[in-house]
């Protein structure tokens, strides 16, 4: 994991160098589907949004799922409310649904449709609870650290650290919303790569640290099966060989879904294993909020494009909201969330995540030989150098996730290209001619950005 942390945490600083480029030279809303659509064209546009679903909505399903596990194990241990098993997980540990998991998607998707958005001020302070948590349990673990338990430090040899690579990427999700403020950055050129390579290498400490409290105080080998065979995160048989573990012994942190609270109880902390389990509670519904937010952002700009029916981009008359495709979204993310165990969809949303991050940085190379006077407020430093990188780092992640993530994302384009055909590729507004849609600023929701006057246009179709 410590090796992982930094593996994951190099290939995003290289992404988001590229990111910033095209984030400064087009500052409006749909992020990588934006970038993507002025330089490599319709198609490619309509592909890489397509993935971003796998990215942003399932990473919200991901994240609903890990609220609930803290919170579930917070009402038991403070306050000695059990959720039964079966309402309280999917159906791969043995349960039926996963309840609060979907009250929280609900609930966080009716803020959204009301038009309730975080102010700079409360996401200052859910990030300062985020930290303090997060250094209070490196504080009281690293000190009891037991160097027996990094042996061995990697049981499942290079593969295995670049397969945690690529499932740890899903930790990362998120950091590209950096680099769409270089357009409004003072001295971009120097402030955007202090920014992003900044934050990435304070986040990547963070995760080090936290990973080798955990392991050193409590232990973090992995869980086998009966004959030592190696069991796939979130299946079925890890579920059923930890509850057989945990019935004999004491859990094993893999087996726990309140990780970081279960170690400081287990340590002779359970205050401040609840706290933790209380700051998450506060917190995590933050990172579920904009999540849903970026994703409903981008499926507004591709509904304004014509590549999906336009009652996607209607707006409520009172709350000024996409009030349609926020609650279609929201349905998604509690519908996966409530069957579906955190390590699958994490996984699922890195092969979208891995793709858009490729696409990008094939664009920003692309537009350097295409449009290369074109005004770059933010210059990719050594773009032929970093983009490749990028573009590397993205294929050797990918092809070290689970199978069944393997799988999902060709699926899943697969459906996107049927769509495309039979929708979007007739009804665009680049099919019909309307290069340009004019839109009033009443009629735009507060999620969106509207385009700025020398933002690129479309173009072909690529």
């Amino acid at each position: 994991m410590l090796i992982s942390f930094v593996i994951a945490g190099v290939v995003c600083a290289v992404a988001a160098l590229c990111y910033s480029e095209l984030a400064a030279m087009a500052p409006v809303s749909g992020s990588a589907y934006t970038y993507s659509y002025a330089s490599l064209g319709e198609f490619v546009a309509w592909l890489v949004g397509w993935a971003l679903i796998l990215e942003y909505a399932v990473a919200a399903s991901a994240v609903a799922v890990g609220w609930s596990g803290y919170v579930v194990g917070l009402l038991d241990h403070s306050l000695g409310i059990v959720i039964p098993h079966a309402l309280a997980n999917g159906p791969h540990a043995g349960g039926i649904v996963n309840i609060p998991a979907i009250v929280i998607a609900f609930a966080v998707t009716g803020l959204l449709v009301i038009g309730t958005t975080e102010s700079a001020t409360v996401n200052a302070v859910l990030v300062a609870i985020k930290v303090a948590a997060l250094t209070a349990f490196v504080v009281l673990s690293i000190p009891v650290i037991n160097d027996a338990n990094f042996r061995p430090f990697a049981p499942m040899g290079t593969p295995g650290i670049i397969a945690a690579a690529a499932s740890i990427f899903f930790a990362y999700v998120g950091f590209d919303a950096v680099s769409t403020a270089a357009e409004e950055t003072r001295d971009p050129q120097r402030n955007v790569p202090i920014g992003l390579i900044g934050s990435l290498a304070i986040c990547t400490l963070f995760y080090i640290l936290v990973a080798a409290g955990a392991i050193g105080s409590f232990g973090a080998q992995p869980v086998s099966g009966p004959n030592g065979e190696v069991l796939a995160a979130g299946s079925s048989a890890l579920a059923a060989r930890c509850a057989e573990v945990s019935a004999i012994a004491e859990t094993p942190l893999v087996c726990s879904r309140e990780a970081l609270a279960h170690v400081m109880r287990e340590i002779d902390h359970p205050v401040i294993g609840n706290l933790l389990g209380l700051a998450a509670g506060l917190a995590l519904p933050s990172v579920i909020l904009m999540m849903i937010y970026g994703q409903t952002r981008i499926f507004f700009v591709m509904s304004r494009d014509g590549l999906l029916p336009e009652v996607f981009s209607r707006i409520h008359p009172r709350f000024k909201t996409p009030h349609i495709i926020t609650m279609v979204t929201g349905a998604a993310v509690a519908f996966a969330a409530a069957f579906f165990p955190v390590g699958q969809l994490a996984d699922i949303s890195n092969s979208g995540t891995l793709f858009a991050f490729l696409v990008v940085a094939v664009a920003v190379m692309m537009l350097r030989k295409t449009d290369p006077n074109r005004r770059r407020p933010f210059r990719t430093p050594a773009v032929f150098v970093v983009a490749p990188v990028a573009i590397a780092g993205c294929i050797t992640l990918f092809m070290f996730l689970p199978s069944a993530a393997k799988l999902v994302f060709p699926v899943w384009s697969a459906i996107g290209l049927v769509l495309y055909f039979a929708y979007g590729f007739r009804k665009s507004h680049v099919a019909r001619g309307l290069v340009e849609v004019p839109e009033l600023s009443a009629d735009a929701p507060p999620t969106a950005v509207p385009p700025m006057p020398d933002a690129p246009a479309p173009g072909d179709r690529g």
